[in-house]
C-alpha cells in the first residue's frame, strides 16, 4: 500500500501573475515555487498549483503526491487498458511522476512522488 500525502488542485489561468495575486492577496498563500510559467503556492499544509492555461481552458488536472510511486505504478500498469498515460518519469523540478487522463474526462491526474 501506498501513503496518500497531499492532493492539490492545478488551476489554468491565462493570467499567471493576476491569479497568483489573487491567491496571496486575497487568502495569505505564499509562493512556494516559482517557474514563471508554473506556480506552486502554500497555506499551511495545502498547495495550489498555477499552470499557464492551454487552449481549451475546459481542462482540468489535479497533483496527488503519494510516498511510493513505484507501488502504485506496479498496482495499476496492467489495469490501463485503453487509457492514455505515461508512466513514471523524472522531471527536471524534483518530482517522479505518472500522468494520466481520467476516464470520461478532460482531467489529467498527475501522481508524484518526491525525489530523494
Amino acid at each position: 500500500m501506498y501513503t496518500a500525502k497531499y492532493l492539490s488542485p492545478m488551476i489554468p489561468s491565462y493570467n499567471l501573475e493576476k491569479t497568483v495575486y489573487f491567491f496571496l492577496d486575497m487568502l495569505d498563500f505564499k509562493i512556494g515555487r516559482n517557474d514563471k510559467s508554473y506556480f506552486i503556492i502554500n497555506k499551511d499544509n495545502l498547495t495550489v498549483h498555477i499552470q499557464r492555461a492551454g487552449t481549451d481552458i475546459g481542462e482540468m488536472s489535479f497533483y496527488l503526491e503519494v510516498d511510493n510511486i513505484e507501488k502504485i505504478w506496479h498496482g495499476m500498469k496492467d489495469k490501463l487498458g485503453d487509457l492514455k498515460v505515461r508512466g513514471p518519469f523524472d522531471q527536471a523540478y524534483g518530482m517522479r511522476e505518472i500522468h494520466i487522463i481520467v476516464p470520461e474526462t478532460k482531467t489529467l491526474m498527475f501522481i508524484g512522488q518526491e525525489i530523494n
